[in-house]
């Protein structure tokens, strides 16, 4: 097991025979600060390209949420268009890691998938998830938009729903709503159902050929090529709207009211 450490995060590496499974975890419902998204690109980079790997498992810590997307107390402190641009290219990183990587990238999804989150799930190859995995694009609430997760989030579930997530962005979509679209192959009742189903799922997997699995990831991957710069442009709007006054009181009025609550 490997651990690495950022200044309130955690990426925790574990590999068991061809499946290596890489976690996230961060206090603030595993919000992803920039730290942490670079961290975990290279984590996931870095298995990819690791033959004796047949499997990739991607999760986070905790019970409640997944992921709660970007990590509001980082985007205060952008400043400049430039910032912002590198900030969102975090999120690029990761779903291009998720891309590139030979092997399939299976995602585990054990409560609210939030903002980027959702991305993230729908970069994966193949999801599971609870009854409790809802999905949300809070973008829009803050005046950004989901643009660097477009891509990936409309892939799999298409440009109709994709709209509707986007223009909705206070609304939750139950898990089962994602799985009739598609970004979830199979929605559990709770996590011990989730984690023996996810085992038995990847254990299956890891012992078909290496080769054929890189294949048919390959496949499905087969019209991304140009992602490495769409990807890196998307951050670029998100990176000048995030500078914008409006948007910055919008974030401080979601954290005032959170903590009020």
């Amino acid at each position: 097991m490997s651990k690495l450490k950022s200044e309130s995060g955690t990426i925790t590496s574990v590999i068991n025979g061809k499946i290596a499974t890489i976690s996230f975890y961060h206090p603030n419902h595993n919000a992803l600060p920039s730290s942490l998204l670079n961290q975990l690109a290279q984590s996931i980079d870095k298995f990819g390209k690791n033959e004796s790997i047949h499997v990739i498992v991607l999760k986070s810590e905790g019970e409640k949420t997944f992921c709660a997307g970007a990590n509001f107390d980082e985007l205060l402190t952008i400043k400049s268009e430039e910032e912002g641009k590198l900030f969102f290219s975090g999120f690029a990183k990761v779903i291009n890691a998720i891309r590139l990587a030979r092997q399939p990238v299976i995602g585990r999804i054990q409560g609210k998938a939030i903002g980027g989150a959702v991305g993230l799930a729908a970069a994966c190859d193949y999801c599971f998830a609870t009854k409790d995995a809802s999905v949300k694009l809070s973008e829009l609430s803050i005046g950004i938009g989901p643009f660097v997760i477009a891509p990936a989030v409309q892939r799999k579930v298409g440009l109709s729903a994709f709209t509707e997530l986007a223009f909705n962005p206070l609304s939750f979509k139950s898990a089962y709503w994602a799985a009739e679209r598609g970004l979830y192959q199979s929605v559990l009742d709770d996590i011990e159902a989730l984690d023996s189903t996810v085992e038995n799922f990847c254990k299956q997997l890891a012992d078909y050929s290496f080769i054929a699995l890189c294949e048919i990831k390959k496949y499905l991957w087969n019209e991304t090529k140009h992602w490495d710069s769409l990807l890196l442009s998307q951050a670029e709007i998100s990176g000048k709207l995030i500078v914008d006054t409006q948007t910055k009181e919008a974030i401080n009025k979601i954290k005032f009211d959170n903590k009020a609550r």
